[in-house]
């Protein structure tokens, strides 16, 4: 989810002729934009894990979110034809779900074999292809929301600086949310279920376009789910940092 797809938002921005006005408001997009792209964080933080390569996540994160704002660039370019063909959100989502789909598989098959007493490294992803699903996971994000962006707006510089203080709250929090995710046990269901929320939204906005969505209402949803995740703390994490101090 991006900051640009909030109507009201956009709206307030449309006013703002003097980039001395919009370098006002950008704090206030800094922060809306780092809530709003917990969704995406969690999704990437959790491919960034998964190629078992500690040491490797900040590179992998670095160029799959530089490809990602090469990809949101291009996009914006051609949110008009994204726009007139439905065809390409519904490709997003179901993106989205398969990404869900494949998670809550290997999370399952990571739980039978735990419950056998084996331990369960899991396959180690090549690195390569942890760098492009990064990029093509935020390119599945950004889809429905360039397109939004630039359905309310024509200032492509102003949706540009969005996408840009998208990209780099991107960075930082899905590098903030690799830690928490082993801080956090449930932080990281909660986080693919909020992506499956956000497939569930573009589906239905495909197939029912008079429907209106609020986008308050994925704003609650995913607070709540992450309210949700960050409930519970891991206890053998904390044990470690006790007898670390």
């Amino acid at each position: 989810m991006d900051i640009t797809s909030l109507p009201s938002l956009s709206d307030f921005f449309e006013g703002a002729d003097q980039w001395g006005e919009v370098l006002a408001l950008l704090p206030v997009l800094v922060l809306l934009e780092l809530i709003l792209s917990a969704d995406n964080a969690v999704a990437l933080a959790a491919i960034a894990r998964s190629s078992r390569q500690p040491e490797r996540e900040g590179l992998a994160l670095n160029l799959g979110i530089g490809i990602a704002l090469v990809l949101r660039i291009a996009l914006i370019v051609v949110a008009q034809w994204v726009l007139q063909n439905a065809w390409v959100q519904l490709l997003a989502a179901a993106y989205l779900v398969w990404l869900v789909v494949d998670h809550f598989n290997n999370r399952s098959g990571d739980d039978a074999e735990s419950s056998e007493g084996h331990e369960s490294n899991g396959l180690s992803r090549p690195f390569l292809n942890t760098v492009l699903l990064l990029a093509f996971t935020d390119l599945a994000f950004s889809i429905d929301s360039v397109a939004a962006a630039v359905a309310i707006s024509d200032q492509i510089v102003l949706i540009s600086t969005g996408a840009f203080i998208g990209i780099v709250a991107l960075r930082f929090t899905s590098a903030l949310f690799i830690r928490w995710l082993d801080l956090y046990p449930r932080l990281e269901t909660a986080g693919f279920l909020a992506v499956a929320f956000v497939a569930l939204r573009l589906i239905v906005h495909v197939v029912v376009p008079s429907l209106n969505q609020p986008d308050w209402l994925t704003l609650v949803v995913v607070l709540l789910l992450f309210s949700w995740g960050m409930s519970i703390r891991s206890k053998e994490l904390d044990q470690d940092e006790g007898h670390a101090c």
